[in-house]
């Protein structure tokens, strides 16, 4: 499970949808690895609006993997450049190397580093969904649907 797809998942149980805290899912107990995918600049910056910040910080920091994430206001930047820039293609050169070293650090951190086993557990709830070979289980008991 990529790190990008902990970013829109929230606890499914009926009682969590209108909390907060069912959102992000906690990692727990977890191993990561890493699975080399090729660098597409483009695929990074048109996700970019969809992630939430918060999350990933939250996210990041309980993986210890702070450091692949920009702050707050180099992301937004990236973000507004993003959805103010007109379809031309042309902006800003300046800064160009270290935006390419910043998307390449996102890359790594949303595509190419994954969850293993573990689980994600809601902070609300406490529901513990365990991950297996990479694989998320987020059926969940007929009692708590």
């Amino acid at each position: 499970m990529k790190i990008l797809t902990t970013n829109f998942l929230t606890c499914a149980v009926k009682a969590c949808k209108t909390s907060p805290a069912s959102f992000p899912l906690n990692p727990q107990g977890v191993t990561l690895s890493s699975t080399p995918v090729d660098f597409s600049p483009e695929f990074i910056l048109n996700i970019l609006p969809r992630v939430h910040y918060d999350a990933l910080v939250l996210i990041t920091d309980s993986l210890s993997l702070g450091a692949l994430l920009p702050a707050r206001e180099v992301f937004e930047g990236l973000v507004e450049r993003l959805t103010t820039s007109d379809d031309t293609g042309e902006g800003e050169s300046g800064g160009q190397e270290n935006e390419e070293e910043i998307l390449k650090k996102l890359h790594r951190l949303l595509l190419e580093t994954n969850i293993m086993d573990g689980k994600l557990v809601c902070g609300n709830c406490g529901f513990e969904y365990p991950v297996k070979e990479g694989v998320g289980n987020f059926l969940l008991p007929s009692h708590l649907v």
